[in-house]
């Protein structure tokens, strides 16, 4: 039979039969429309992490404690430990390729005050001036070394009545009792300048000089001498020496201070930018990859609408097979009618639901705030899910249909 002709007729009962076939193809449009709507969030919420990190802190080697068998992100058990030394920052920045080297460490505090107003606040974080980026300060400046100098972020500046600005005056009490007026010399953003420039948005932070206002010390086994200690180090390389300089980092952490500072079942953690990017790939694949095979169901419960539907076909149209074999259509021209129907409403499935699936995306990433991208490989796999639920659906009823004896069928009322 003519291809053609089989398209037409497969078409006109589809058409004869529109709203039997449209509560049928509904079941596809569903599975489709999820399968893309959760891939296309997954590739854009992975698309606009992997590029704030790419694109600022491509170069940054992070170094912090971490439990031999914690196998979460950065920042878990362990973070608060201060193990890097001064002289581990020293070498640090000594090394080849190495651009800065920007401590970090905690200091405790009861409360920040300002014009007659105080709110609770656990702690500080101390760090140099070089933490401070242009793209992640949107007022102001970063401190200097040794001022009473103050920079926060925008929730912590909404804390006070009428937001505290560039200027202002604010009081850290810490928790010995003693004060420290300081002066707010920059606002820092919770989501601009990098994934890993720590400045959150969710919490009030406030960042000081670690000179002089961050005093926790350790004995450097190293030297035997008293030195500051801090958890946490991010070592900036040279972007063309990036990979070499991070060798040079994981060859000194053996003969660091930290190692040696390290309680048992802790180890010194080596994170590049692109180790942190592969994790977030890897969670977002695996959740994207769960969430869709539960769209899949919906797949199935049309492909069974699919074979239900054809299955009836085939019976209502008993008499017209008959008629067709007593004109000199084969069997395989039957199965091939039948099937061809069975993948047209899989197909139509597939056409819907792509479209509405991007759509529904697209809304949700606008929802989330991240640039919408589109999911090419998961597009083609739906349309391909769409055909092939049809095929794989068509297929008994077909062969069903192939099977019916001419003459049987021409008496069949």
């Amino acid at each position: 039979m003519d291809p053609r002709e089989t398209l037409r007729i497969a078409g006109r009962s589809i058409r004869a039969h529109r709203l039997r076939s449209t509560l049928t193809v509904i079941g596809i449009v569903i599975g489709i429309a999820s399968v893309v709507v959760f891939a296309s969030f997954g590739a854009s919420v992975e698309a606009s992490v992997v590029g704030q990190i790419g694109g600022t802190n491509a170069n940054n080697v992070y170094l912090l404690p971490a439990e031999t068998d914690d196998e979460g992100p950065p920042g878990g058990a362990g973070f608060a430990q201060p193990v890097f030394t001064e002289r581990d920052v020293r070498e640090l920045s000594e090394l080849e390729g190495v651009r800065t080297v920007i401590p970090r460490g905690i200091v405790q505090v009861s409360s920040v005050e300002h014009d007659g107003r105080t709110v609770a606040q656990r702690q500080v974080t101390a760090t140099t001036p070089n933490t401070f980026r242009a793209e992640s300060v949107v007022a102001g400046r970063g401190f200097q070394r040794g001022a009473a100098e103050v920079v926060l972020n925008e929730r912590a500046a909404a804390s006070f009545p009428g937001n505290l600005t560039v200027g202002d005056e604010v009081t850290v009490r810490f928790t010995s009792g003693e004060p420290a007026n300081l002066t707010v010399v920059g606002i820092v953003s919770g989501t601009r300048g990098g994934f890993l420039t720590s400045f959150g948005s969710a919490q009030s932070r406030y960042y000081v000089p670690t000179e002089p206002y961050y005093r926790t010390t350790t004995e450097s086994p190293t030297l035997g001498v008293d030195q500051r200690a801090y958890p946490q180090v991010t070592v900036v390389t040279e972007p063309a020496a990036a990979t070499t300089a991070r060798d040079r980092v994981a060859a000194y952490v053996p003969t660091s201070d930290a190692v040696r500072l390290l309680p048992t079942g802790f180890e010194v953690s080596v994170q590049t930018s692109g180790d942190v990017i592969e994790e977030i790939q890897d969670v977002i694949d695996r959740i994207t990859r769960f969430v869709t095979g539960i769209a899949v169901i919906a797949l199935v419960v049309g492909a069974i609408g699919i074979a239900n539907i054809t299955l009836v076909s085939v019976t209502e149209r008993t008499k017209e097979i008959g008629i067709m074999k007593a004109v000199g259509a084969t069997n395989r021209d039957t199965m091939q009618l039948f099937l061809t129907e069975a993948v047209l409403l899989g197909g139509l499935g597939a056409a819907v639901g792509v479209p509405l699936g991007l759509l529904v995306g697209f809304g949700a990433a606008e929802y989330a705030d991240v640039a919408f991208t589109l999911p090419w490989n998961w597009i083609g796999f739906s349309v391909v899910m769409g055909v092939t639920t049809g095929v794989v659906a068509g297929l008994y009823p077909a062969w069903r249909a192939s099977k019916v004896d001419p003459i049987e069928a021409l008496r069949y009322e």
